[in-house]
């Protein structure tokens, strides 16, 4: 691991909070094997003073490198975590956290001052195992950025997987496409005309609708 890329952490707890012990361990843990260089750990009941509105739930709060996390986390979590900050990576995971767990103008927020990284964010639409709730949460965040021109970062990203071998991938893919309102991106469009997968040819149509492109040739055929 380059020493210079070792993350440090900051974990905020509270008097009473049933996860607190277990992050406190778990990072502990890290700083003794070098995974992170420093812990600090603040107490907000003792630090702010008692303060009955505090939502325990979101509690402990884990600043790992770039990344912030709110409730439990395992000792494997964690040490992943450490991993993907140390090595610079792991962006896409982390948006798909933030989404996963309604936090979702925080992922825009990321997106948005960072573009390229909403690339990675839809590469794991092409992942099987990849969860309902990140795929419904990509889809969110397509509408949000729709016609704007960040989203153009990820075309070629969305072209590739236009290709996959999931019709349901396929399919987001071409509808992310016309959310994005590039007419470059009609010829990809049109191939999906004619896709084995009903969905996926009647999606084509619709986008080329959507980007002013009529999915019909002369006499009425596609």
């Amino acid at each position: 691991m380059n020493a210079d890329r070792v993350p440090s952490a900051r974990l905020l707890i509270a008097t009473g909070c049933a996860h607190c012990a277990t992050a406190i361990e778990g990072l502990t843990r890290l700083v003794k094997t070098g995974q992170i260089d420093r812990l600090e750990i603040i107490n907000l009941l003792v630090t702010a003073g008692k303060a009955p509105k505090m939502d325990r739930r979101t509690l402990p709060q884990i600043e790992l490198g770039p990344f912030r996390f709110e409730g439990a986390l395992s000792a494997g979590e964690l040490a992943e975590w450490a991993k993907a900050a140390a090595s610079g990576g792991g962006w896409p995971a982390y948006l798909a956290y933030l989404l996963d767990h309604r936090r979702f103008e925080e992922a825009k927020v990321l997106i948005e001052a960072h573009p390229e990284r909403l690339a990675g964010l839809l590469g794991l639409l092409a992942e099987p195992d990849t969860p309902l709730a990140t795929r419904i949460g990509i889809g969110a965040l397509m509408e949000d950025l729709a016609g704007r021109p960040l989203a153009r970062a990820a075309i070629p990203t969305l072209e590739t997987l236009t290709l996959s071998c999931q019709p349901q991938t396929r399919a987001d893919a071409c509808h992310y496409l016309g959310l994005i309102g590039d007419p470059t991106v009609i010829p990809c469009v049109r191939r999906l005309l004619d896709d084995d997968d009903d969905e996926v040819s009647e999606i084509a149509a619709e986008t080329l609708a959507l980007l002013g492109n009529s999915p019909f040739g002369e006499g009425g055929r596609p």
